[in-house]
């Protein structure tokens, strides 16, 4: 049975976001790759042969936008200066202050490594995550575990 957009899209939407969330740290950011994500779904729906789940090529989907992001803005961030600090907010909460150090934690980690634990977070079978990411399914438990303890590592280091 071939899903529509609108039930990809009430499927994974909230699931791409916090992806985009963990590779680039930044709400509007994370936003505008969604929405580029669903648009490129859109665009070619028609063409998705069922070779692999249709969550798996929307997650390579995401996964490609978010490095494509990161790689310009790493270039653009070597030949630009902020032209003015943002202003401060509303002291966050303690939750709203752990989860930004998971997102910075996650953020720092190697470009696999996020896409692994990114799409762990989210429930995607390991058998799913291997096919994404091109490794075997014991690679990807053996990595999860690694990744687990590096965040706990440097989530200790914050506090």
């Amino acid at each position: 049975m071939r899903m529509t957009f609108e039930e990809i899209y009430k499927e994974y939407a909230a699931k791409i976001y916090r992806l985009c969330m963990a590779y680039v740290n930044d709400s509007d950011v994370a936003k505008d790759l969604t929405q580029d994500t669903f648009a490129s779904v859109w665009q070619n729906l028609g063409t998705f042969r069922n070779e692999s789940g249709i969550g798996t090529w929307v997650y390579r989907i995401a996964t490609n936008k978010c490095l494509r992001s990161i790689e310009q803005t790493s270039r653009a961030r070597r030949t630009e200066l902020p032209a003015q600090l943002a202003e401060p907010h509303d002291e966050p909460t303690h939750s709203d202050e752990m989860i930004a150090r998971l997102y910075a934690c996650i953020a720092g980690l190697e470009e696999v490594e996020r896409i692994i634990i990114s799409l762990e977070l989210e429930d995607v079978p390991q058998a799913e995550i291997a096919a994404i990411v091109g490794i075997s399914e014991g690679n990807v438990r053996i990595k999860i575990h690694r990744i687990k303890s590096k965040l706990e590592k440097k989530l200790k280091e914050y506090e």
